[in-house]
């Protein structure tokens, strides 16, 4: 069971390596790639517990020279304040221009080990090792590295791709199932806005909200999928231009339902499942897509352990005057990602308030 998906962006192309034990591979997957010496893994406390000595055996023995670096874990210090700690490793460590960083772990960790490296020196190598599903299938493909600012998610942030993907299975066996769950969310996301047959697939599994309930096999399926949508979109339209916005789906009330609870109490996943939620009644509501369609949306979310409904005390108005402050808004009307039919989807910016308020208010 080992993948090789090939992210298309003529001189930026890279590669994602799927398999089983990959993270014993990570050095001598990197060893083509002809990288300078230095390797700084940047990961948190938890994953490097679990993986940290793992990595760096894999990279000594290829013949790179390891330094490391731990992070906080967690969305609220995904912060300017918190990259610090990467820019004063990779000064203490004499980074150069032809120096790796290495990013060991969730999403998080990958989006600001990579915007480090779009950064320091005006820009060096990164390598991306994802250890959450979310990250698998999401978070680290495509470039997308940044930071959040107090008053929004991935304000401040860059285009930055990585040399290389190395994602191995096997180290999804010690991620929390609350974020096995969020993963989930993204897989999902995937299936409504390009990929009906995996849409069908899921629809198929009998469970989806633990590791240990779905099968080696549909697993790597299931990543590889995912990887695909994602990096077929990604090579079409790297700085979304355009096609590159579908992946939003979910996501512009999700970002709202994250900034509001302060990075805190709701999963990133579990945001966008809410995001899809009211996205998909949007889409009912203005004749895009069934109800039908809807109510087996909504059957996925639920059998894969997710929210379906806003958290308690947030109030409406608080959520459409941050969604005014989302990266997506244009000319100052926000655009929504919406369903028309299992598989795809379209970017409108036609989205009247009161249908807005209508539907956040059922949720």
């Amino acid at each position: 069971m080992a993948a090789v998906i090939r992210v298309d962006l003529g001189q930026k192309s890279y590669d994602i390596a799927i398999a089983p034990k990959n993270l014993d591979q990570l050095g001598a997957l990197m060893v083509p790639l002809k990288l300078g010496q230095k390797v700084l893994l940047v990961s948190n406390p938890e994953i490097c517990q679990h993986y940290g000595q793992q990595a760096i055996q894999a990279l000594t023995s290829a013949g790179f020279e390891v330094a490391s670096c731990t992070l906080p874990a967690g969305e609220s210090y995904k912060t300017l304040k918190t990259l610090q700690t990467i820019y004063d490793t990779a000064l203490e460590q004499r980074l150069e221009r032809s120096s790796t960083l290495v990013a060991l772990g969730g999403g998080v960790v990958g989006d600001m080990t990579g915007f480090a490296a779009a950064t320091w020196l005006r820009g060096i190598q990164v390598v991306q090792v994802p250890t959450s599903l979310l990250a698998m299938v999401d978070a680290a493909i495509g470039g997308k590295t940044g930071v959040n600012h107090p008053k929004g998610k991935n304000l401040i942030g860059a285009f930055h791709q990585p040399k290389l993907v190395v994602i191995d299975p096997t180290v999804l066996q010690t991620l929390p199932e609350r974020e096995f769950r969020a993963g989930m969310a993204e897989v999902i996301k995937y299936g409504v806005i390009w990929d009906k047959e995996l849409f069908t697939q899921l629809e198929q599994s009998q469970h989806l909200d633990q590791m240990d309930n779905v099968d080696p096999t549909l697993l790597q399926t299931l990543l590889e999928r995912s990887c695909k949508a994602k990096a077929t979109v990604v090579s079409q339209d790297e700085q979304e231009a355009g096609l590159r916005a579908i992946l939003n789906y979910g996501h512009t009330i999700g970002h709202a339902v994250e900034s509001l609870t302060g990075y805190t109490t709701v999963l990133h996943g579990e945001a966008v499942a809410i995001g899809m939620v009211a996205a998909s009644r949007i889409a009912v509501a203005l004749g895009m897509w069934t109800a039908e369609c809807d109510r087996r949306q909504l059957a996925l979310i639920e059998k894969a352990g997710l929210p379906t409904k806003l958290p308690l005390g947030l109030e409406i108005d608080q959520i459409l005057a941050t969604l005014q402050t989302d990266k997506k808004v244009k000319a100052g009307k926000v655009r929504f990602v919406l369903p028309t039919e299992v598989g795809t989807v379209t970017v409108t910016d036609q989205v009247p308030e009161d249908v807005i308020r209508q539907v956040l208010q059922q949720l």
